[in-house]
């Protein structure tokens, strides 16, 4: 633009363009010459810096959180696992139970069934002796009936005679 401008033979320095290079040219020298340049270069240091310790300490707290993942992770397989263990040594304590309880069950109907069959005999021996003292009691009503029916006085001194005759003997 210059350049057509001293082709043209009017003066540059009346164009609005070149008033408007003039204040830009000394705006950036001014900008150099005050080190606006450097500052604003340690300023995006200093931030690119910032975002890097800020990147740093993102993946550092990505792999403490990655740890503590995967601490979970073991912390509740070791839960599972105890879990099972667990329920499985309280299915063999249920079964030990269980077959304990039987056991038991049946040592008790066997005494139960023992003590029964006890008191049956006991009844049995206990009847029998029963039937036969009764059945002495019927006999010795009878001999007793049948003696006073059928004996004379002479009869019963010699009967009693011979029984202490025997009682004798058997003492002896």
């Amino acid at each position: 633009m210059l350049i057509m401008a001293a082709a043209e033979g009017t003066a540059f320095y009346l164009d609005s363009r070149f008033w408007v290079l003039v204040p830009l040219i000394l705006f950036f020298a001014l900008i150099i010459w005050k080190g606006v340049h450097k500052s604003m270069g340690a300023a995006l240091d200093a931030r690119a810096e910032t975002i890097r310790g800020e990147l740093d300490e993102a993946r550092r707290l990505r792999e403490e959180a990655q740890a503590l993942l995967a601490s979970y992770h073991r912390k509740q397989k070791e839960a599972e696992e105890q879990a099972e263990d667990i329920i499985a040594q309280a299915r063999r304590d249920a079964e030990a139970m269980a077959v304990q309880s039987r056991r038991e069950l049946s040592e008790r109907l066997e005494r139960r069934t023992q003590l029964a069959e006890e008191k049956i005999a006991n009844a049995e021996v206990q009847a029998l002796t029963e039937v036969r003292a009764r059945a002495a009691d019927l006999a010795v009503q009878a001999a007793e009936k049948i003696m006073r029916e059928n004996m004379s006085a002479a009869n019963h001194k010699s009967l009693v005679a011979d029984g202490i005759k025997q009682i004798g003997k058997a003492l002896n």
